[in-house]
């Protein structure tokens, strides 16, 4: 064949495979862009499109639901058509310019992928997602139908490749994903400026009800406020009447043994039906616990979620918790759940402020009641002290020392230095807490 006659073939071939090459650049791009789109989209954004009746947005929620079918289908798709694209060029500049047409291919497609199918389009999708997702999601969703058998074969492989190495990997792991996810954007929003501290506590306040237990929040019933069933009826609505709470405990013999809950409401009505009918006589064969109500018995174990909505199933604000012996072990009510969500909750029946049990000093510390909740304390101060170990400031001390200690003594860890001010018996009564 004479150059003459080669020359048209090749010049034909030159322009198809060029024509070939840009056709897959642009599903490089494609693929690229819909691969940032449809992972970086917030799945709540699209919902909300999608109730407004927008189709692309309910086929992006839908084809998103396997995020790693979606990804290896568009993984396979936009290798498949970078790779095939490097073959072609590599072979027409190999034709046109010889042995150096490889090196210049290398080149030449590195700034075209790098340009026109990466960055280009995936800064375009992750300026505008949810439309670019809504955009993208019905040719994306035959793609995924079309790869669904390879990229199943490729999953079960890798898989089995992980298990080799003893990585086993979690089919749910997306959900808890979710949560870390909001508690993420909301630490780094009220760090920017752009979300307020309150919002930011009552929202992962909120999420943190489902791993926290009642014990954490419970009033320990060292400091439980009781009635002895075998009182005088005056006592008993004496001693009711001069309560700051309107439920409570009542027991017979000794404080584990709790035979009844007494509402100061229904106390005062019983009692003044009772004169009434016995004409301005005297309380001697009124029986409380005729008033008193049965008492709710809860694990300590049981989680602060599922507490609250056996109170709101159970209609009953109040329940006493024991341990797995069935010993008391304290009392929680719904506003202690309520206030781990929005902060402490007074009225004008309240003896103590909303961040009682904090003293802020001139010197930077504060000093501090040892019964106060670890985590109170850094909801009031946005400090960060772990409270795995401990519940109490004065729990995290005696952990951390690993003794009861004496008035005066000084512990540092966790960035901070604490000095012990004050012990009652066996209890840390006071302390002063610095930041080092």
């Amino acid at each position: 064949m004479t150059p003459d006659a080669a020359t048209p073939f090749l010049d034909t071939a030159s322009w198809l495979t060029a024509a070939a090459i840009l056709v897959l650049l642009v599903l490089s791009a494609f693929f690229s862009g819909s691969e940032t789109a449809l992972t970086a989209s917030s799945r709540g954004k699209l919902r909300a499109r999608a109730d407004k009746g927008d189709r692309g947005a309910e086929r992006a929620l839908a084809i998103t639901e396997d995020n790693e079918r979606l990804i290896g289908s568009v993984l396979l798709g936009n290798n498949l058509v970078n790779i095939l694209a490097t073959s072609l060029a590599t072979a027409l500049l190999t034709r046109l310019f010889g042995a150096e047409g490889v090196a210049l291919a290398t080149l030449v497609m590195t700034l075209l992928v790098l340009i026109f199918a990466e960055v280009l389009p995936k800064t375009y999708a992750i300026t505008r997602p949810e439309s670019a997702a809504a955009l993208v999601s019905a040719p994306i969703r035959v793609v995924v139908l079309l790869f669904s058998p390879v990229v199943s074969a490729v999953r079960a492989l890798t898989r089995g490749l992980l298990i080799l190495f003893g990585v086993k990997t979690d089919p749910n792991a997306h959900l808890l994903a979710v949560r870390d996810e909001i508690a993420g954007a909301l630490t780094l929003g009220h760090s920017e400026g752009t979300v307020h501290k309150e919002d930011r506590d009552r929202i992962l306040g909120a999420l943190d009800l489902i791993d926290r237990t009642v014990d954490e929040i419970m009033l320990h019933r060292s400091q439980i406020e009781m009635i002895d069933a075998d009182l005088p009826p005056e006592e008993v609505l004496k001693q009711a009447l001069a309560s700051a709470h309107t439920r409570l405990p009542v027991y017979r013999g000794e404080p584990e043994n709790i035979v009844g809950v007494i509402h100061a409401k229904d106390l005062s009505r019983a009692m003044y039906a009772a004169r009434e009918a016995a004409d301005g006589a005297t309380f001697d064969k009124f029986d409380i616990m005729e008033v008193a109500m049965a008492p709710y018995f809860v694990p300590d174990t049981t989680t602060l979620n599922d507490q609250m909505r056996n109170f709101l199933k159970r209609h009953t604000h109040f329940a006493l918790v024991v341990d797995e012996y069935g010993a008391l072990q304290g009392l929680i009510t719904l506003e202690d759940i309520l206030e781990e969500i929005v902060g402490e909750i007074t009225d004008e029946f309240d003896t103590f402020a909303a961040e009682s049990g904090v003293a802020r000093q001139e010197d930077g510390s504060v000093i501090v009641d040892g019964a106060m909740t670890i985590r109170d304390l850094n909801r009031a101060l946005d400090w960060s002290l772990p409270d795995e170990e401990a519940n109490t400031v004065a729990g995290l001390v005696i952990h951390e020392a690993q003794m009861i200690p004496n008035e005066g003594q000084t512990f540092s860890f966790h960035g901070f230095r604490f000095e012990v001010l004050e012990r009652a018996e066996n209890r840390i009564a006071t302390l002063r807490i610095r930041p080092l």
